[in-house]
């Protein structure tokens, strides 16, 4: 059995801390409720963040570095991350449907009870990637999955998606 994803570390806020206004400002920084939707920020820095419920439908993100980032109830749908580079990233309770991870590299990653509905994984390279509770119905590119680890009952849950993408024909 393979070893589970590490967590990131936390934010080293200083006393005096600005409120983050703009996704560039996002390291050692917590930010809350702000709308991001449809903002470019091609190849975008974030280290040591927390971003709680905030909304970046249809961001693009091509091309990011996250690393030690937790996303908390954001809205994630249609955001581009494509060919990102992804360490110690926690995605918990994140509506994440048509999200484009093509090509990213993803270690120590978790999603947690996530909407990932016909995210595409295409070409992503997991290293100790795990998924927990999340809904992956149309998810495109399943085995990029290879390697990922996931509780017996989601397994399950998602056995005719894995079929499906191994090509066996299911019958009644």
């Amino acid at each position: 059995m393979g070893k589970p994803p590490a967590s990131p570390w936390p934010p080293e806020l200083a006393e005096e801390a600005v409120a983050v206004g703009e996704l560039a400002d996002l390291v050692d920084a917590v930010a809350r409720d702000l709308d991001w939707a449809n903002r470019r920020a091609y190849g975008v820095v974030a280290r040591r963040a927390e971003v709680h419920r905030c909304r970046l439908t249809g961001g693009e993100l091509a091309e990011a570095t996250l690393s030690d980032v937790t996303f908390a109830d954001c809205r994630l749908d249609l955001v581009g991350l494509r060919m990102a580079k992804l360490e110690r990233v926690v995605f918990r309770d994140c509506r994440m449907a048509e999200c484009d991870l093509s090509g990213a590299s993803l270690v120590d990653v978790r999603f947690e009870h996530c909407e990932l509905r016909e995210a595409t994984f295409s070409g992503a390279k997991l290293k100790r990637v795990e998924l927990r509770g999340c809904d992956l119905a149309g998810l495109r590119g399943v085995d990029a999955l290879r390697g990922a680890r996931m509780p017996w009952n989601d397994v399950l849950e998602n056995g005719p998606l894995f079929a499906s993408a191994l090509g066996v024909e299911i019958v009644d």
